[in-house]
């Protein structure tokens, strides 16, 4: 370990804080900086289970109120159940719902989607796909609906379109966004439901990662190196959050779409022209 290879994890763990969030595919910006950050000891599965750590942390303290009501709701469920008036309720067993379509995706299809898509022309393909459908939906449905209007078909929509985020290039803030949206539901709104939905989804890919790696030797590397990048990821991650939700009460997603089509132009620079 090197103060290089920690400035390096503090890079990585800026951009995995930023690009979880920001509807822009954290994959794609990750092949970049790799390809011009190279490092051993960063390339690795167990530097990316604490930097999705990070991002996961970064989740669990900004909605800790809305996670607690969730569990609570969840709960209360069982022996008192109106979901009808009880908000909590509702997006307690949305979000179970939502999340169960990913859920087997993840693992029927992780082997699938590691060997045959994780070259770069998917990542520029989806990044520019994702683009012009965020173009479209800013610019054809009026959406209004508050996520209190959130019903079953609306989670189970944002449920099937979060599969679609194991593509690279794609963003799995971005497609669940834009889904909420194409239902009608506020920016904001879209967002707070995508952002909840992430937990699980996050947690149980880094579970997955842990159990594949084996916590033995997850932490017989624990060092200085990869608490930067955790604590980086997390931090960042946070104020990421904080910034999109109320960045979308006033702004659309179009300048991220243009944000994605650059993107898409400098991975085919780097990989196809230079």
């Amino acid at each position: 370990m090197s103060l290089n290879d920690s400035f390096l994890a503090l890079i990585f763990g800026i951009i995995q804080g930023i690009t979880e969030f920001l509807p822009i595919s954290s994959t794609g910006h990750l092949v970049v900086f790799h390809k011009f950050l190279p490092s051993d000891l960063l390339d690795n599965l167990t530097f990316d289970v604490f930097l999705h750590a990070g991002t996961l942390l970064a989740l669990i303290i900004y909605f800790y109120r809305e996670i607690f009501a969730l569990i609570k709701g969840f709960f209360k469920s069982f022996y008192q159940l109106n979901l009808r008036a009880d908000l909590a309720q509702r997006l307690s067993w949305f979000i179970i719902i939502a999340s169960l379509p990913a859920a087997l995706a993840g693992y029927f299809l992780n082997d699938f989607i590691e060997n045959q898509l994780r070259d770069v022309i998917f990542v520029i393909f989806s990044l520019i796909i994702v683009g012009i459908i965020f173009i479209i939906v800013e610019r054809n449905i009026k959406a209004l609906r508050n996520i209190e209007a959130l019903n079953l078909g609306d989670s189970i929509a944002i449920g099937l379109a979060q599969v679609i985020a194991f593509i690279p290039g794609v963003s799995r803030s971005g497609i669940t966004i834009i889904t909420g949206m194409g239902k009608k539901l506020t920016r904001e709104a879209a967002a707070r439901f995508a952002f909840l939905l992430a937990i699980p989804a996050i947690l149980g890919a880094t579970i997955k990662q842990i159990a594949e790696f084996g916590i033995n030797n997850l932490f017989s590397e624990l060092g200085t190196v990869y608490l930067v990048g955790f604590a980086a990821a997390g931090i960042t991650g946070f104020l990421t959050i904080k910034f999109l939700l109320k960045f979308l009460k006033n702004h659309s997603l179009i300048g991220f779409a243009i944000y994605r089509f650059i993107l898409a132009i400098i991975l085919i620079f780097i990989f196809y022209l230079i």
